[in-house]
């Protein structure tokens, strides 16, 4: 037998006609696109709602929204006549040419929601414009109108959602969770809308109500937004962040930035909005996540609210059904106000604002803790200023019990020595002997005095091992000087601990600091600075261009991103026509591997229109050099030179954090060090 007998046999296939789908199944097939779950209706019917001018905003839901999604709003309405009309494809109020396509600036805009919806549910509409006696209400189903009562406003009910596509309902997961992703659709919107009030109920009880926080033309935008923010994410994602304002050409960046201490496991406080439309798009995550590159510890992930203003015009919000896709016209420069935005926005230390609110706090308490703090001074030993206590030299004499209080008698201070005598070398090299006396001459003098306290807060030598030594003005508060006591958000250092940590006193406690942490973010920053004056990162030729097969993407890439290139110091041409040659590289990478760092540079240049991969090797390099430059564990500093790298925590930044993203100090209220000692109880 002929093995090829088999497959002459075989039937042909048959060809089918092309012809147009039924409208029904149309439909259905745009609702596989925009309904995948009960929070996509949701998504939708409350986009619909904004878009009518609502200020109240109800859903309702019964088992997680697969047996009824119920939204009501108090907006302008939906007149008799237009009723059947929203029900079919592409009926829209939204658009009606390209140039409103192109510039629209509403939420919903494609006129295939509720056609969608109602082809796999059982839906109604009943609607009131403010100008009709009577509302209306439409059954999707039947087609039937007829009128029903109901204040101004609109409600859509949803019900039995996939109860034509039986497959479609079989994919959902159980009602707690369908109703946790609603209840996260309608949060979303609740962010980008403080002048909103929204409400869920489910089963018949209320399970979130956001108030509005926002009357146009009353208040401070900014403040409703952090109220707003501070009733849907809670009090501590407001207390911990940071305001985010920032502009540049045509982009506006406004919100809140979580501090890098409130980073969670999981990127799911991350929230970006542009024109008020939540959307995931690569761009804005690639920004924000670079701007927290060096302040992260591990694999940890940022916590923001990030509102994003541009022209209409420059984005486009027509390429994902969902709506929750967008594409810019120029990504670079959305990228760029992003990331600089939240960079700023961290970059301040905290330790001023952290004094600044806790003496707010304390001035805003009742009379009783007052009255409490004043009755914990009586009990103590009162003295002029707060001084280091002098050795008790028992092998001279003995201390009777009555003379105790002799102990913490005032002493007479001596004239302070001179200033430049104070310091002893903090920037000297590790060699140095660990024990550093005081007025001791250093290699790098110099050096150290950059670290010194002002002249005005300078004192003389201050021996931190004996503590005999008198002591120096430096030693007394400001406000007992004339000075300003906020000026020293991080106090004055009281001791050293194990040649680790700095303990220091401050207004609201006792601050603890990582001395080496803290003196690498500062070298660091210095680092950075230096390297940053330049307009252009500056670059080294190669003798032998390093080559690489590329791909045409790459290739591309290289031709269109020459300038960006060249500001980031290097240099990629075409060799030939699947060929890449690397010619010049930054300075600071000459080292590294050519063809990888080019590699890694157009990557991210195709993927997000920017690259962070220079600077990343660059700190890299700088934060090797910082960590090897910063003072080392177990180097005993005097009180002095503690206090001048607190002077110098206070006015640098990202100084919170050291650029492994570790924390560089610690504040112990007096209230949390009470509690330790059940002082009060």
């Amino acid at each position: 037998m002929n093995p090829t007998d088999s497959t002459t046999d075989a039937p042909l296939a048959s060809r089918r006609p092309i012809r147009d789908l039924p409208d029904e199944l149309i439909s259905q097939i745009a609702a596989g696109e925009v309904v995948e779950r009960p929070a996509s209706v949701v998504r939708e019917l409350v986009d619909n709602a904004l878009d009518a001018g609502a200020t109240q905003i109800t859903v309702r839901l019964l088992a997680g929204g697969v047996r009824l999604i119920s939204v009501e709003d108090d907006g302008l309405g939906i007149p008799p006549e237009e009723l059947p009309v929203a029900l079919r494809r592409h009926a829209t109020s939204k658009i009606t040419n390209l140039h409103d396509l192109e510039t629209v600036a509403t939420m919903g805009f494609r006129g295939e929601a509720l056609a969608a919806i109602s082809s796999v549910s059982e839906m109604a509409l009943l609607s009131r414009p403010p100008t009709q006696a009577s509302a209306f209400l439409l059954d999707a189903r039947s087609g039937e109108l007829r009128p029903a009562a109901r204040s101004q406003g609109t409600t859509i009910e949803v019900k039995e959602l996939f109860f034509s596509t039986p497959a479609r309902r079989k994919f959902l997961k159980t009602d707690a969770t369908e109703l946790a992703h609603c209840i996260e659709s309608v949060r979303r919107h609740a962010l980008a809308r403080p002048d909103v009030g929204f409400a869920i109920w489910h089963e018949g009880k209320l399970v979130e109500q956001w108030r509005a926080t926002f009357v146009p033309g009353e208040g401070n935008p900014q403040d409703a937004l952090a109220r707003r923010l501070s009733d849907v994410l809670g009090e501590d994602f407001v207390q911990q962040s940071v305001t985010v304002q920032h502009r540049v050409g045509p982009v506006t960046v406004t919100g809140r930035a979580g501090l890098p201490d409130a980073a969670r496991s999981r990127p799911d406080h991350q929230y970006c909005y542009v024109n008020g439309r939540f959307v995931r798009d690569k761009v804005l995550t690639h920004a924000a996540r670079a701007a927290y590159e060096d302040v992260l510890h591990g694999h940890k992930q940022p916590i923001y609210a990030l509102y994003v203003e541009i022209d209409p015009a420059r984005v486009d919000v027509n390429v994902h059904p969902t709506k929750i896709e967008v594409r810019f016209r120029d990504s670079r420069e959305v990228h760029q106000a992003v990331r600089h935005a939240v960079e700023n926005a961290l970059a301040a230390p905290r330790a001023a604002a952290l004094a600044a609110a806790n003496a707010a706090q304390a001035a805003g308490e009742g009379a009783a803790p007052a009255a409490h703090t004043a009755d914990l001074e009586q009990k103590r030993p009162l003295a002029p200023a707060w001084q280091a206590q002098a050795a008790m030299k028992f092998e001279e004499r003995g201390h009777r019990v009555q003379d105790l209080q002799a102990l913490w008698a005032p002493r007479e201070t001596p004239p302070a020595a001179a200033p430049d005598a104070a310091l002893g070398g903090l920037w000297a090299p590790s060699a140095q002997p660990a024990a550093v006396q005081p007025g001791e001459a250093t290699a790098h003098g110099t050096a150290a005095a950059s670290m010194a306290l002002p002249p005005s807060s300078a004192g003389g030598a201050v021996n931190n091992a004996s503590g005999d030594a008198p002591p120096s003005e430096a030693m007394v508060w400001p406000e007992q000087r004339g000075d300003n006591a906020s000026a020293w958000p991080l106090g004055r250092a009281v001791a050293q601990l194990h040649g680790v940590y700095i303990l220091a006193e401050n207004a609201q406690g006792m601050v603890i600091v990582d001395m080496h942490a803290a003196h690498e973010r500062i070298v660091y920053e210095r680092l950075k600075a230096q390297v940053d004056s330049g307009a252009r990162i500056a670059s080294q030729p190669l003798l032998i261009p390093a080559t690489f097969a590329a791909t045409p993407q790459e290739v591309a890439t290289a031709e269109e991103s020459a300038e960006v290139l060249a500001t980031l110091g290097l240099e990629v041409v075409p060799f030939s026509p699947k060929t890449l040659a690397v010619r010049a590289v930054p300075t600071t990478l000459a080292q590294g591997d050519a063809v990888e760092l080019a590699r890694s540079v157009l990557a991210e240049l195709a993927a997000h229109d920017a690259t962070t991969v220079v600077q990343r090797a660059r700190n890299e390099i700088l934060g090797t050099m910082a960590c090897h430059g910063a003072v080392r564990a177990n180097r005993k500093l005097t009180l002095d030179e503690m206090n001048a790298l607190l002077r110098q925590m206070e006015t640098t930044d990202r100084s919170d954090q050291c650029n492994h993203g570790r924390p560089t100090w610690r504040q112990l209220s007096m209230k949390e060090l009470d509690g330790l000692f059940l002082r009060g109880r």
